[in-house]
């Protein structure tokens, strides 16, 4: 009898222990970064935020957090619903967070904006002709004189 309490709290310690993971290990199994160094360079250089305040990668991530994180152009809010130390399929990483709906409808208008934004390359002319070419020399000599 006395073992089986043991076990009891073994289980019960392991079961904490899977509730703590650090920031970064969370971010990598989320799929939200494609590294895990990449993921702690993100944290370090302040571009993911925890509750609103910055942290270190090594803080414990924890169920309810609002984690903030700006990538690019966009920046991405989300809730920690599971956690996890491994890093599983799409589908499995996105249900360990939720993200706002706020934050969607505002990546979803920027991605809109970008969709519908001018093509740059339709600014570019290219080489100048032999024609144009003539033509600008003219013109710079005609400026020096």
């Amino acid at each position: 009898m006395h073992r089986k309490s043991r076990a009891g709290a073994a289980s019960i310690v392991a079961m904490s222990d899977l509730l703590r993971v650090r920031l970064d290990k969370w971010l990598w199994a989320a799929r939200l970064f494609k590294t895990r160094s990449v993921a702690a360079e993100a944290v370090d250089s302040g571009r993911v935020r925890v509750n609103g305040e910055r942290t270190k990668p090594a803080r414990e991530v924890r169920l309810g957090d609002r984690i903030e994180i700006s990538q690019r152009a966009a920046a991405m809010v989300v809730a920690v619903q599971a956690v996890s130390t491994t890093r599983g399929s799409a589908p499995v990483a996105r249900q360990l967070y939720a993200e706002t709906p706020d934050s969607s409808a505002r990546r979803e208008r920027l991605r809109e904006v970008h969709r519908l934004g001018a093509e740059p390359a339709d600014a570019l002319q290219g080489r100048p002709t032999k024609r144009d070419a003539r033509r600008l020399k003219r013109l710079r000599d005609s400026a020096a004189d």
